[in-house]
């Protein structure tokens, strides 16, 4: 059986016992109903894992004593900050899961003048906890060490005007520029993609003149959580470990 791989955002040492938060205690021992004496690997997202047996457990409680650490990390060599206007539906939460399984760092969403979907700012500080929480848990089931951030929302232009030496890259249908024409990032990538009905000239236009070029993928044109994807993987198989 797979030791569940979970993530606890507090500090951890080996030979000390730790109570685990609502969010970890409540898979442990609710979902998964494991005992005492079963075994977790935990991670707190500062590198490596620790493997611990559980000493108590309960519907309110479960403890468990880390007895062994290992410093594994499956982190791609090339940091890639994803730009994504904010999608309708559950293809926001889809390409937030993916991307994280695809090794993706950082995720912005992003707000666009065709971007369909418009949030009160309760609902949108809800939403953010929520991709939060998708990132975490794409961590644990990929077997990541460390959790994708996922920024709160902003404007495009806000995004597109961050000082940043990252190799900047937008998405276009009909662009000079492949991936494979791009030299190797020294920096990292950051890539943006646009919304269900595409940008606009004028934010295509902004895009250029804060150092963003124009890449394709192909000769079809894709859905917004399918260019997210597709990015991300022609740039882990070029740059990444995808390969490996």
């Amino acid at each position: 059986m797979r030791i569940p791989h979970i993530y606890e955002p507090m500090p951890l040492s080996l030979g000390t016992d730790v109570e685990l938060g609502d969010d970890a205690a409540g898979h442990v021992g609710r979902v998964l109903r494991m005992q005492s004496g079963d075994q977790v690997s935990l991670f707190n997202g500062e590198g490596g894992q620790y493997l611990c047996e559980i000493v108590q457990t309960s519907k309110k409680q479960v403890i468990v004593k880390p007895i062994e650490f290992s410093d594994f990390e499956c982190e791609s060599p090339l940091s890639i900050h994803l730009g994504q206007v904010i999608s309708r539906g559950d293809k926001m939460d889809f390409t937030i899961q993916k991307s994280v399984e695809l090794g993706v760092s950082e995720i912005t969403p992003l707000f666009s003048e065709r971007c369909g979907v418009k949030l009160a700012a309760d609902r949108l500080e809800k939403k953010h906890q929520q991709w939060q929480k998708i990132a975490i848990a794409a961590a644990e089931q990929c077997g990541r060490n460390r959790i994708t951030t996922i920024h709160p929302p902003i404007s495009l232009e806000q995004w597109l005007t961050q000082q940043s030496d990252e190799t900047k890259l937008t998405l276009h249908p009909r662009a000079e520029h492949s991936i494979k024409t791009l030299a190797t990032p020294s920096t990292g990538v950051r890539f943006l993609v646009g919304p269900e009905g595409g940008f606009t000239d004028e934010e295509i236009a902004a895009s250029h003149n804060n150092g963003f070029i124009d890449v394709r993928l192909g000769p079809r044109v894709l859905r917004t959580e399918t260019a997210a994807l597709t990015v991300l993987s022609a740039l882990q198989l070029e740059f990444g470990d995808l390969a490996n």
